[in-house]
């Protein structure tokens, strides 16, 4: 036979449409035929493609009706095919799987036949349920719960009395045979050399379960009943639970299969998080919080049977083949209650027994995890064990009050102070300097607190417990303003700490679907295990750990004292300015320029720097001294160099703009003076603003402003700028140009002296130029020194004001602006002082009437 294309199939749903062709040839009993005729694998596989291409494209009820009547469906099904070829296998259990989409009230009888009591679409598929391939195993996951949700009450007792027990007991004997040897995988693998192999196991055990619990959601009761007692008795409790325990408790008795309790907290902490059916979730507690020794002494806890982790007694297949309905007996061995009693002990370890024989063993196990004294390997899944089932909501609130939730059945709530206190001691053992505790424990642990001790938001935590918090907070505090005066990133690293615990709180259904923290706890990145979830390695990721944790336990602080968070985020990016406003650029200096992107796109835009933030803007059509933003970004977080190539350009970058990330984007000005402008205003900005963020960090880290970082890092700026001759680009002095300078006060003796010595002076400056060089006419002329530059007086004197010590009107405020300002930025005052007195049309004034000893007046 040859392959049918796509063409030819619209043709033959055409033929189907029309209900005559099928009709008159009879092509399904032809079909039949073929296989019956030992074809090889080669037809097989092009008559099952054949089908599951027929059926997938059948729209027309009527048209399927016929195709499904005459059984020949059924028999192909049970047809004895080459399943060890793998092309027949594929094509068989899709075709299953697309006759299963099919099902409806109405189609169900053309498959189940109530009078020869047979279901031979659902008995045959889920006779692969076991598959190597993962493929036909969820092929036959998501048949079966096509059938289940049929709504017929004779195809549903069928499978209850006749395929329930021997499908569930088989089912979970495959799933517990996986769960060891994922536990043999997490023992053998110490130096995360398994890493694809492990994931691959948590991935199914993942399936399994949404598997189970897609099941219990169908809320049929007669096949829920059966399901919940296999898995309580056949897999969660003699193999989950028990393994718990420690290996040596059971003495001498017969070894039975068991994983390790890291594994058992892992795989508990996945049922509690994916099922939440009341009859299983509920009983599964109970048996953690709340059984005892003599509860197993006794026999059972929850459940009428013995819990016992061993194999079905028949095989799937023979089971479903035998006309036996009823389902596999329970084989009677020995069980924890019957370990727990015949344990080889003494005399003075029975009373000791005898004693404690009311504890709560599988409770004490779980908690005894959280000593974080060697590692956190075992608390991290203690943690997310009780946080599952603390948020749970088919277990009874009753069942956790008072442990995992407040007690309100008092006046005033109350909540468990050895569970709590075994809390606050994890979250201070990871403030010490060298602490075995990672991040992500440490947040499971304050997530788990808050939900104890906060009842109606408001905090029902002791004023004792609350005070060894605050001492974990300064403890924090001190260990980060260690780092803080070390590392030179400290503000970037502590910001985008803060912005990642803001983006990525801790989600625990996420954390145990990742594999790698079954593995013990490493602290090398080069595992690709995310940072959170791992020890630090190195300085900076010891830094940004102290932070990280500085941060949750201040945040948990708050929370608890009931108070708002007011001095982070140090930078709130809302306040950029948008792309869609209007901004009034009237007063505003603007810098044209030509931005090319990393599209190799010109812009023209116009660069305005106002309140800590670089803007691009267009000019608003029909709105003079109006522009729209295209761009804007924080000062702080530029990255500002010049183009070597071309002194008219600047290469910028950012990590966050309101248009995303920007990498080297050129900035092209129309001079290098402006372009010069650009940088010093770009420059000077980063650094106030970076400056301000270092005094709000500071006052995080209640550091005194003398000894800050920040304050002795300015001093130091400002003295190598002032060592280095370093000047705002418009405070450069031409040579020659009019200086304003301070005048000292002088007193009258000096005066005196001053005027005595005068002649002296002048004589030895007239020799001074009589003796220096004569430069060539032509040559150029060279700067003046200081010295000779001449100093620009203020011309509001009063008579003798150079011969007074009291007469001087420059202030030594004014002196020390004068000073520090360029000519450019004079005073307004005194330039139009200047420009009266050297003005032909204003009127002279008293003071430009005196005439000055020594001084040339100017015409």
């Amino acid at each position: 036979m040859a392959k049918i294309n796509g063409k030819s199939m619209r043709k033959l749903e055409i033929t189907l449409n029309s209900c005559s062709f099928f009709l008159e040839k009879n092509m399904l009993s032809f079909f039949l035929k073929i296989l019956k005729q030992k074809c090889g694998s080669y037809v097989c596989v092009q008559l099952l493609q054949t089908l599951n291409i027929l059926f997938e494209n059948i729209r027309n009820e009527t048209s399927l009706y016929y195709l499904l009547s005459n059984n020949h469906v059924n028999s192909i099904i049970v047809h004895k095919f080459d399943f060890s070829d793998e092309e027949v296998m594929a094509y068989y259990i899709s075709f299953l799987k697309t006759l299963s989409l099919k099902l409806n009230s109405h189609t169900i009888h053309f498959f189940y036949n109530d009078h020869t009591n047979d279901f031979p679409l659902y008995t045959e598929a889920i006779k692969f349920f076991n598959h190597s391939e993962s493929m036909v195993r969820i092929a036959v996951r998501t048949l079966t719960l096509n059938v289940y949700r049929v709504q017929d009450n004779s195809m549903l007792r069928f499978i209850r009395n006749k395929t329930a027990a021997p499908y569930f007991s088989n089912l979970v004997w495959f799933i517990g045979n996986h769960v060891v040897e994922l536990d043999t995988c997490v023992r053998n693998d110490a130096d995360h050399s398994s890493q694809s192999r492990l994931a691959d196991l948590v991935a199914e055990h993942l399936d399994h379960l949404h598997y189970l619990n897609d099941i219990l959601s169908l809320n049929i009761e007669e096949l829920n009943d059966v399901l919940i007692d296999h898995l309580l008795n056949k897999l969660f409790i003699p193999l989950y639970i028990f393994s718990l325990l420690p290996a040596q408790n059971l003495g001498n008795q017969e070894k039975k299969p068991s994983i390790s309790s890291v594994v058992s907290l892992f795989l508990l902490s996945q049922v509690f998080l994916i099922t939440k059916q009341k009859p299983l979730v509920h009983d599964l507690a109970q048996v953690i919080l709340q059984s005892t020794t003599a509860h197993w002494e006794n026999g059972s806890f929850v459940t009428q049977t013995r819990p016992v982790f061993v194999a079905p007694k028949q095989s799937l297949e023979e089971s479903l083949d035998s006309d036996n309905s009823s389902s596999v007996a329970d084989k009677k061995t020995d069980d924890l209650g019957e370990a727990l009693s015949n344990l080889n002990i003494t005399d003075e370890e029975k009373e000791q027994r005898l004693a404690q024989e009311n504890q709560k063993v599988f409770l004490e196990v779980v908690v005894a995890s959280l000593d974080c004294s060697e590692n956190d390997y075992a608390a991290l899944f203690a943690l997310c064990l009780l946080y599952a089932v603390s948020q749970n909501s088919g277990i009874d609130p009753e069942l956790l009050a008072g442990f995992l939730i407040p007690c309100v059945a008092s006046k005033a709530p109350k909540y468990n102070n050895w569970f709590v206190q075994k809390l606050i001691n994890i979250i201070s053992d990871s403030c010490q300097t060298v602490s075995k505790v990672r991040l992500v424990t440490l947040e499971l642990a304050i997530c788990l607190l808050l939900r104890l001790v906060v009842h109606d938001n408001k905090s029902i935590l002791s004023d004792s417990h609350f005070a060894i918090l605050m001492n974990a907070k300064e403890e924090s505090t001190a260990l980060l303003r260690n780092y803080y005066k070390r590392e030179e990133m400290f503000g970037e690293m502590f910001e985008s700490e803060d912005e990642e615990l803001r983006k990525k709180p801790l989600n625990v259904e996420w954390l145990m679907m990742d594999s790698n923290i079954l593995l013990p706890p490493t602290g090398t990145p080069l595992t690709g295990i995310e940072f959170g979830k791992r020890l630090p390695c190195g300085e900076v990721e010891r830094a940004r750990r102290a932070i990280r944790g500085f941060l949750l336990i201040r945040s948990l602080c708050l929370k608890l004292s009931g108070e708002e968070e007011t001095q982070l985020p140090l930078t709130n990016r809302n306040e950029c300015i948008q792309n869609d406003t209007t901004l009034n650029l009237t007063n505003s200096d603007l810098l044209s320029c030509h931005v090319i992107g990393a599209d190799g796109v010109r812009n023209h835009r116009f660069l305005v720097v106002e309140s800590n933030q670089i803007i691009l803007v267009v000019p608003v059509p029909g709105q003079l001294g109006y522009g729209r933003p295209k761009m804007a970004a924080m000062l702080h977080d530029l990255d500002v160099s010049n183009d070597k190539q071309d002194s008219r350009s600047l290469y910028i970058s950012a990590k966050f703009t309101t248009i995303g990330p920007m990498v080297n984007t050129k900035f092209i000005f129309d001079d290098s003076i402006r372009c010069m402008a650009a940088q010093q205003r770009l420059t000077k900005g980063r650094l106030k603003a970076r400056e301000e963020k270092l005094r709000q960090m500071e006052k995080l880290l209640d550091i005194p402003v003398t000894d800050s970082p920040s304050y002795n890092l300015l001093h130091q700026l400002r003295h190598h700028h002032r060592s280095q001759g370093g000047r705002s680009l418009f405070s450069h002095r031409i040579p020659g140009i009019a200086t304003p300078v301070r005048i000292p006060p002088i007193s009258p003796r000096s005066s005196r002296e001053g005027d005595k010595d005068k002649g002296d002076s002048s004589s030895a400056g007239s020799r001074s130029r009589e003796s220096s060089p004569k430069t060539p006419r032509g040559s150029p002329k060279m700067p003046r020194p200081r010295s000779e530059e001449i100093q620009m007086e203020s011309i509001s004197t009063k008579r003798g004001s150079l011969i007074s010590s009291t007469s001087s009107s420059v202030t030594q405020e004014e002196s020390a602006s004068c000073e520090a300002n360029a000519p450019e930025t004079a005073s307004s005052t005194e330039v139009a002082l200047s420009n009266k007195e050297t003005s032909f049309t204003d009127p002279p004034t008293e003071s430009s009437n005196i005439k000055r000893k020594g001084k040339v007046e100017t015409v």
